[in-house]
């Protein structure tokens, strides 16, 4: 465990959303990785349950709380499950205006650049956030492979690397390492795994203590993603449980009811070597809450009330603009 760097996950999967946000403490600093959060459109052909709403008006809050103590918030890459957009929208990112702003407001932004190693819909989104939430920053600056002094603490950020598998058409992100002293806790965020070795490379190199890292989306396998992908992303995966303390494994991971049983391996390997491989649920001594994997069992178990229905079935750009009846 560590001492002197204190690490809150925030926002993921096994908390109920789609995040990997996570907020770290040294006595030199305090800064807010990745803050945002999503819930899935569709999946399983289905909407949003409910349960999902109250847990990212959950995790809303508790970003919420955090952004006010930070100085610093970063951005890996401009998925909205990453970084919060500045458009009305209640039907998944549960944002405005002024839930963005209040993120930004009077940070340091430290964020990946959006003019080099970047898709097109990254590129405008990117575009976008300087021109909306990161116009209210103290100050924004493109952290690809820069490294930040804040008295005894370090901040320094990979080159970018593949959100995914190498050429992946999503795109490219930052990886961030938080030292402190002695202690070191690296956050991985959308590496799928990793599915590229020289992201893994770069994890090792680093040695860190604690991993925050986004998992490989075995939900995916034999359809947007390959089986051959993700046995590979999950010997990678392996290889860093061997080495290094304790690897927080979530985000993709954690879309699948099946993790425990696509990671057995890994999980094996991690208690081997005397380490531990937890989601972000478990690090902070909670249950699991997979609730997008279990989301056509919510609708059986669970059914929303006919005002729910009748909010689901309007076309999207009004769900967008009126909130859920919860």
């Amino acid at each position: 465990m560590l001492d002197k760097i204190r690490v809150l996950p925030l926002a993921a999967e096994s908390l109920g959303v789609r995040s990997l946000c996570t907020y770290v403490e040294t006595e030199n600093l305090r800064v807010l990785l990745d803050a945002g959060v999503a819930l899935a459109p569709y999946r399983f052909r289905l909407p949003p349950h409910p349960q999902e709403f109250q847990a990212i008006i959950e995790a809303r809050r508790r970003i919420a709380e955090f952004a006010d103590k930070s100085e610093v918030v970063t951005i890996s890459h401009y998925h909205f499950d990453h970084h919060t957009p500045s458009y009305e929208d209640w039907s998944c990112n549960w944002t405005d205006n002024e839930t963005a702003q209040q993120i930004y407001e009077g940070k340091l932004v430290l964020a990946k650049n959006y003019r080099d190693h970047v898709n097109t819909s990254q590129r405008r989104r990117g575009w976008l956030f300087t021109k909306t939430g990161g116009k209210h920053a103290k100050k924004r600056q493109f952290a690809d492979g820069q490294e930040f002094h804040f008295d005894e603490t370090k901040l320094r950020f990979s080159p970018p690397v593949f959100h995914g598998s190498p050429n992946s058409p999503l795109g490219w992100v930052l990886m961030t390492t938080i030292e402190h002293e002695n202690e070191k806790a690296l956050f991985a965020s959308d590496v799928q795994g990793p599915m590229n070795t020289a992201a893994t490379k770069l994890i090792l190199k680093e040695k860190p203590q604690l991993l925050i890292i986004g998992g490989p989306p075995t939900y995916l396998a034999g359809f947007n993603v390959s089986e051959a992908q993700i046995k590979h992303a999950l010997r990678n995966l392996k290889q860093l449980v061997r080495n290094i303390p304790t690897v927080i494994a979530d985000h993709h991971l954690l879309r699948s009811q099946t993790w425990q049983q696509d990671t057995k391996k890994v999980l094996e390997s991690a208690e081997k070597a005397g380490n531990r491989m937890v989601t972000a649920a478990e690090y902070l001594h909670k249950e699991n809450q997979l609730l997008e994997a279990q989301r056509k069992e919510l609708f059986k178990t669970d059914p929303p009330t006919s005002e729910f229905t009748k909010w689901v079935n309007q076309p999207e750009h009004k769900r967008k603009r009126t909130k859920p009846p919860l």
